[in-house]
């Protein structure tokens, strides 16, 4: 049988959403049936296995997206393996350390029994929406800091925590 994963995120500019879908095909190529989506468009995660839930990091507090989705779908996401990321650092920094969740992403965790979270690093490009966002590019802070390449090493490693729950019958 093959783990059906939902990639549910949290975005505002588009930065998350390209985590999350790369996050989802790294899934799909490992075997797993995967799908990325807004979070705020998910109704129930009922048909999901598993369940990857990501938001962009805003003064310090997950995007509302994707606190609304744990917040919404706590029980049943409390009933099936979950793992957490956060982007937001305008600066190479989570890609040179283990950067920790913020204090509402560690309670989630909690709460969910979460089996992972990472931070990756952010971006920012000209033409962001937001007034927050904008001070920080006038004030010269923006760029590109997200590593692909780690973003799918760790997708891998949640492909294989999974298949080999899945090949042990435990879910």
């Amino acid at each position: 049988m093959t783990a059906k994963v939902l990639v549910a995120y949290g975005t505002t500019n588009g930065s998350t959403a390209e985590i999350a879908e790369t996050v989802a095909e790294v899934l799909r190529t490992e075997g797993l049936t995967a799908e990325a989506l807004p979070a705020r468009t998910v109704r129930s995660v009922w048909s999901y296995d598993a369940v990857v839930v990501g938001g962009a990091l805003y003064t310090g507090r997950w995007h509302k997206d994707a606190r609304r989705f744990v917040r919404r779908h706590r029980g049943d996401l409390a009933a099936r393996p979950v793992w957490l990321f956060s982007s937001g650092p305008l600066d190479p920094s989570a890609s040179e350390r283990d950067i920790p969740p913020v204090p509402g992403v560690e309670r989630a965790m909690s709460r969910l029994h979460a089996l992972g979270h990472i931070t990756f690093g952010g971006c920012l490009r000209e033409g962001a929406r937001g007034r927050v966002a904008r001070m920080i590019l006038r004030g010269g802070k923006g760029g590109d800091f997200r590593d692909f390449a780690g973003i799918e090493d760790w997708a891998r490693e949640v492909a294989a925590d999974l298949t080999s729950d899945v090949r042990a019958g435990r879910r």
